[in-house]
């Protein structure tokens, strides 16, 4: 998966309730792949779209 991808994933559950407030997307810039796509999954996670 891109990082691209990655981040249109992000951007998809960033607005859920259960996020609200928080701000999910800043810390990406410095993330690797490997950390990025795991701040994804929790992410989803956390909005309950896993």
């Amino acid at each position: 998966m891109t990082r691209a991808e990655l981040l249109k994933r992000l951007s998809d559950v960033e607005h859920a309730p259960q996020l609200k407030g928080r701000d999910v997307k800043t810390i990406t810039a410095m993330l690797g792949m490997d950390a990025l796509r795991k701040h994804v999954e929790v992410c989803e996670a956390a909005a309950g779209r896993r």
